[in-house]
């Protein structure tokens, strides 16, 4: 148990008894409890395995490499299409996680084991990413704008396609090219 992630429990309004059965299964299998993003993150030999989250609508259990897991269970849910390795198991009420207590406990387990294997997830290249029509003729009528997107880390420019990509309307991808243009002049990602 590490005190620093006592604030993630303690604050829990919604979610503040599934959280705390989360935590006390996490615990019984030896893992690091440390805190990233905010949350409760549990570590194999300082690797990221998973963590505790809470939405609106419900909270879960998110696996970062559980694309690679077996999921005998059917329980593992990829938030988005465009989640590439990580999977989660949500919950609604501290019921469903008594009752999936041992099949939880083995899926941690085996996020170690695929950990210790050293295994990756084969991530989509930024290629493989769509390019919108309205960003390619940008990138073709300016010279500058090419090479400072060439520049950006894979990471920055896959957010960026994907903002672009997730327009419906031409007049709104658009919208959103002209928006970041400086920004990725810069050498700054959607986020920075």
């Amino acid at each position: 148990m590490n005190s620093k992630a006592d604030f993630f429990f303690d604050k829990a309004d919604q979610w503040h008894k599934e959280f705390e059965k989360l935590r006390t299964i996490a615990l019984s299998t030896d893992l690091i409890e440390d805190v990233k993003w905010g949350c409760p993150c549990y570590t194999y030999e300082k690797k990221n395995i998973f963590l505790i989250h809470g939405f609106k609508e419900y909270c879960a259990l998110l696996f970062f490499k559980g694309a690679l897991m077996k999921d005998p269970d059917h329980i593992l849910i990829q938030q988005s299409e465009n989640v590439q390795a990580a999977r989660q198991i949500r919950f609604t009420e501290v019921e469903q996680i008594n009752d999936l207590e041992e099949i939880l406990r083995s899926y941690m387990f085996e996020a170690v084991e695929i950990e210790e294997s050293g295994a990756k997830v084969e991530m989509k290249k930024t290629k493989d990413f769509e390019m919108v029509e309205e960003f390619q003729n940008k990138l073709d009528q300016d010279l500058a704008l090419q090479e400072a997107f060439k520049a950006l880390t894979p990471g920055r420019q896959r957010a960026y396609l994907l903002h672009f990509s997730s327009a419906k309307q031409s007049q709104t991808r658009e919208t959103r090219i002209e928006k970041c243009i400086p920004q990725i002049l810069i050498g700054k990602g959607l986020n920075d």
